[in-house]
C-alpha cells in the first residue's frame, strides 16, 4: 500500500472515529433530556437557599437551570472550596469590572461586603482588574514576544 494510500485510510478511520464520537455525545445529551420535576425541585432549591426565586431565574431556559444552578452552588455559593467567599467576590467583582456588568458589578459588591470585604479591598480588586487590562493591552498590542516575556520576567 502506498504511503498516499494508508494516510487516506488513517485520516477516513480518524474522521469516521470522530463522527461516531460526536454522535455518541449528541445522542447522550438527547436521552437525559431535564424534567419538569428537575425544574420545580430547582425552583425550590433557589427558593430555600436565596429565600426567593429572582424573576431572571424564571427567564433562563428550563432546560438549562438544574445545571446552571448546581454550578453556582458548587463554586459560588459553596464555603467549602479552595477560595474564601470574599476572595470569589473579589475576583467576580474584578471580571465584572472588565466585562463591563452593571448587574453583576452591583451584587458582587454586595456580596464582598457581606463576605466581609472592606471599601479598601474592594477598589484595590478592581484597580487590579484595570491594571491587568491596561499591560494586557500593551503586550498584546505591541505584539511583545511572548518566549522572551517569560524569559524576562524570571520563566523558562
Amino acid at each position: 500500500m502506498s504511503y498516499h494510500r494508508i494516510v487516506k485510510s488513517v485520516q477516513s478511520c480518524s474522521q469516521r472515529a470522530f463522527l461516531f464520537t460526536a454522535a455518541a455525545c449528541v445522542l447522550s445529551l438527547g436521552a437525559a433530556p431535564a424534567h419538569a420535576d428537575d425544574y420545580d425541585a430547582t425552583l425550590k432549591d433557589i427558593q430555600s437557599t436565596m429565600g426567593g426565586v429572582p424573576s431572571f431565574v424564571k427567564q433562563f431556559p428550563k432546560s438549562g437551570l438544574p445545571g446552571a444552578w448546581a454550578e453556582v452552588k458548587a463554586i459560588e455559593l459553596n464555603d467549602k472550596t479552595a477560595l474564601p467567599p470574599k476572595v470569589k467576590s473579589l475576583i467576580s467583582l474584578a471580571v465584572a469590572a472588565q466585562i463591563p456588568c452593571t448587574y453583576c458589578i452591583w451584587s458582587d459588591t454586595q456580596d464582598a461586603k457581606r463576605a466581609g470585604a472592606t471599601d479598601e479591598e474592594i477598589q484595590e480588586a478592581v484597580a487590579m482588574a484595570a491594571l491587568t487590562r491596561h499591560w494586557s493591552t500593551v503586550f498584546n498590542g505591541m505584539q511583545v514576544d511572548f518566549d522572551t516575556f517569560k524569559k524576562e520576567m524570571g520563566g523558562q
